[in-house]
Parts: C-alpha cells; structure tokens; sequence
C-alpha cells in the first residue's frame, strides 16, 4: 500500500520533469517520440530533395555544367539512401508511434525506453552518412543499391562510414519493429479482436514482421561488402571464387520487400482517410486485411525481377515473370476496395481526401508500369532507363509521400489540437499534383526512348523533355515549402479544432475517448462500434 511520502516523492518527480531539450532526449511518451520521428523524416525529405534538385539542374541541359560526374554520382546514391532509410520509413514509424496506441486502446508503446533509442540513434546515423560525402574521395557513388563490384572494388575510402550508418539504420527499424508488434499483440483494448483492428494497425503489423526478416539481409549484404574492400574476402569478387550476381540476389530479397514495407503503410492510411470523407464503412475489411497479408508473403518470391538481365535460366525468369504478375492481383483488390467504399458514398474533397485520391490514381498507374517492368522479353528494353525511375518514383512519391501527406492533413487537427489552413493545403495539394507529374510523366518517354539512368550527361534528342522533367523537379521542390509553412502556422497560430474536426459522419473516427479505450473507426466492422 502506498504511503502519503511515497505520493509526495512521485508528485515531486512529476513536478521535476525533465524540460527543454532534455524532454526531447529522455522522453518515452509514444506522441513525442512519433513526433520527433515525423520532424526528422521531413528534414530529411528536404535534404534529400535538395540532392534529387542538383541531379535534375545537372540534367536540365545535355553536356557536364554544374557538377564532376563523381560526385553527380554520389548525389544519386545519398538521394536514393537518404528518401528510403531517411524520410519514407521514418515518417511511417512517427505515424505508427503516434496512432498505434491510440487506435489500439494502449496507454502507451509496450517498449517506451527501445522507443527512444531507436529514434535518437537515426540522427547519428544520417550525420555519419552526410559526413562521408566531405571526405577525401567523396561519399558513397556506387547507386543506392550498391552494387558490387562498384561498391567492393571501385569505391571511395569513405564506404567503411556508408556501411556503419546502414547497420545503424537497420538496428533502428528492428527496434521500432519489435516495439509495434509486442504493442499490438499485448496492449490492445479488451475485446479488440485481431480482425477488428483499424487497418493501419494491421498494415504495420504485417510490415513489421517484414523489416524484423529482411534488415538482418541487408546487414550481411553490407558487412560482406565491407570485408571484400577492407578484409581480403572474395563473396562478390570472381577471381577469388566469389560471384558479383550473388550480391543482387543477396541484395533484392533485402530490396523487394523493402518496397512493400515503404507502400503497406500507406495502405493502411489511406484505409482510413477514403471511408472517413466518403461517410461510409470501408469497404471489404477481410479481404483488405488477406490482401495485405498475400502482397507480405509474395514480396520474399519476386526478388529476381531487378535481375532479369542477368542471364537467369529461362524456366527462373518465368517463376518471377509470373509471381510478379501475380503480386498485382491483391494490390488491385486494394484499388478496387477503395474505389468501391466512395462508390455512392456522401463525399466531400477537403485536403486529406484530395492526396488521398491522387494517391489511388497515381499509384495505379506506378502499379500498370511496374507491371510492365515484369514481362521479361520488355524488360530488357526498360532495364536501367528512366522508364524505371519513373516507375518506382509514382510508387514512392505519389504513393508513400502522398500518403503521408494525407496522413499529415488528417491527424494534423488530432495531433495539435489546431486546425490547418484549408486554402493553404488544397494549394499545397494543386501544386505537388501538377509538378510531381511534369516531374516523373515525361521520365516514362526518356526510358523507352532508351536514356539511361544514373548517367549525368545524355544524348541531344532526350534535352527538350529533361528540362520540363527538371522544371517540374523545381516546382515539386518549392511546393513543399508551402506545407512546412502550414504546419507551423497550424501549431502556433491554427484556429482551436473541434472535438471532431471531420464533422458530417456519424460516428466518425473522432470519438473523444479517454485513454485507454477502444479507437473507434470506420475501418473496423460495426461490430466494435
């Protein structure tokens, strides 16, 4: 039994909380932690951005301008690392510390302390990875995907300092993996059964298990590249018995589930923005869930269809031609999903819904071309062109960024207790939509007019479309300024949000609830309601 000195000595403790600074660094509260994560996610989209503006000003015109090829290189590595491990998967595990909880009825993450440290051991890793591009030699220049020999053979001195940040990088994710699958399976609210949880937590709950089995591939993948340079091994290096093409396919069961760990989060956003806005329950909630769980297990057999100029057996290219193929059918059951639940629903077009449609549309048509990339005879002509940047840029900006961005508009209200400005975002909106595909719509023509990829200079016919491709980069680039204005105008200055800032809907996911208690949201089945 507790004693009045003991209430007094945790009321004192409570009274000396840490402030400042040092909140942010001692904090274990799951809202401040999913903050700091979606602060720097975005820091890092910028830094990363500025990067993808120096590739597209060196490209603006044909002939070396602005930049050595050497470190044009180098910006299209520390681009690709920087949006992949930088911006896209922080931003999806600010959102999971942030809602999780809350959709779930916990009081908190299971793991507060693991929480910490795996968001505050990602500051450390970036900066190694930023400060290799100041060494002698230059940054990393051999592609994100790091290709051995490029990456064992050809590469700077600095890619000692590109490997310990990725193996920092993966820890990272690990940590924030295990934390939201021991949360869910442990803190959910009484009666919370698996197949009444809101769809975004079960789209993380799935993506979790995917990072906890394919970080440790990449960090072998990574620490074999750090022995063939530094160490005398030979994994990759055929004069010593070891083989380059072992460190594709090492690489892609890393790299093509961790496609669908930067996409299944977004699912489960838009899950939740497309019935809120429609005024109706989503549509199909079971087969939403099997669908999510079908693209999980069919990523691990699909890894070989970056790798069909290789030279595999023809019966190899026809295994992944077709379980590629076959991947499209539960994403489309997604889209139709989707498309169904607004389907006579009582629609309206604030911010959250509008990215969210540009995200159905657009990552369709990210879908259609990736679907192209896997016939194997075609891919040949597409392989390494711009038919692919294109590609996987639909599916991780107008899919993964949008989605954010939707989540960002939607729960900005729940987060702050303020509302945006409505006018700004639908500018913000307007502008990413236009510029994002200037910016990667023409990159479909370059590819299959046969300019290749990762090269800082091009032939003559390709010069007209790379300058409205790089304009559209510019435009893309500045409209995002229009966002982090609003989202600090919204926290210092944003008009009080009502209790249920998406009004209109009865029962809508805005049940003022204290915590803990069921989340009540429409994409649950009534049952729980």
């Amino acid at each position: 039994m507790s004693t009045i000195s003991d209430v007094h000595s945790d009321h004192e403790e409570h009274h000396h909380a840490p402030r400042g600074l040092m909140r942010w660094v001692l904090t274990t509260n799951h809202k401040d932690i999913g903050s700091m994560y979606l602060w720097f996610s975005f820091a890092m989209f910028i830094v990363g951005g500025a990067m993808a503006m120096i590739i597209r000003a060196e490209l603006f015109q044909p002939g070396l301008q602005l930049v050595e090829p050497n470190f044009f290189n180098q910006m299209t590595t520390v681009h690709g690392l920087i949006m992949v491990f930088g911006a896209v998967m922080p931003a999806f595990t600010g959102l999971a510390n942030w809602l999780v909880p809350m959709m779930i009825g916990a009081p908190d993450m299971a793991l507060p302390r693991m929480n910490n440290w795996s968001f505050w051991i990602l500051p450390f890793a970036f900066s190694i990875l930023l400060a290799s591009l100041f060494m002698e030699g230059g940054g990393p220049n051999f592609g994100w995907t790091f290709y051995a020999p490029l990456s064992t053979k050809y590469s700077p001195d600095s890619t000692a300092l590109f490997v310990f940040a990725i193996h920092i990088m993966g820890i990272s994710s690990i940590m924030g993996a295990i934390n939201v699958i021991v949360t869910i399976m442990n803190l959910r609210a009484p009666g919370m059964t698996y197949m009444k949880l809101p769809l975004f937590v079960w789209t993380w709950f799935i993506t979790a298990f995917l990072l906890i089995a394919v970080m440790p591939v990449l960090a072998g993948a990574v620490t074999m590249v750090l022995t063939d340079k530094y160490f005398g091994t030979s994994f990759f290096d055929a004069a010593g018995g070891g083989d380059p093409v072992l460190f594709q396919h090492i690489f892609w069961f890393f790299g093509h589930p961790e496609v669908y760990i930067m996409i299944l989060p977004s699912f489960g956003i838009i899950s939740a923005i497309v019935p809120a806005f429609s005024r109706k329950p989503l549509f199909g909630y079971s087969s939403m869930v099997y669908a999510t769980a079908s693209i999980a297990g069919l990523s691990f057999v699909v890894w070989a269809h970056h790798m069909f100029t290789t030279g595999m057996p023809v019966e190899a290219e026809l295994f992944f031609m077709f379980c590629t193929m076959l991947i499209s059918v539960p994403t489309g059951v997604k889209v139709f999903n989707w498309v169904a639940t607004m389907w006579k629903g009582s629609l309206t077009f604030e911010t959250p819904m509008l990215f969210a449609i540009a995200f159905i549309v657009l990552f369709t048509i990210g879908g259609f071309s990736g679907l192209m990339l896997a016939i194997t005879p075609v891919d040949f002509q597409y392989h390494d062109t711009y038919f692919v940047v294109a590609h996987f840029h639909y599916v991780l900006v107008t899919g993964a960024i949008f989605s954010i961005m939707a989540a960002a508009y939607y729960w900005l209200p729940k987060w702050s207790g303020r509302m945006y400005d409505e006018g700004l975002g639908r500018l913000h909106f307007w502008c990413s939509l236009v510029s994002v595909n200037v910016l990667f719509f023409p990159m479909h023509f370059l590819g299959l007019g046969g300019m290749p990829r990762r090269i800082p200079d091009y032939a003559l016919q390709f010069a007209d479309v790379n300058a409205i491709v790089s304009i559209g980069g510019f435009a893309f680039g500045l409209s995002q300024f229009i966002f982090l204005y609003l989202v600090i105008k919204c926290i210092r200055s944003g008009e009080p949000a009502p209790a249920k800032p998406w009004e209109g809907a009865e029962g809508l996911e805005w049940d003022n609830l204290p915590s803990p208690a069921p989340y009540h949201s429409f994409t649950t089945p009534p049952e729980i309601k």
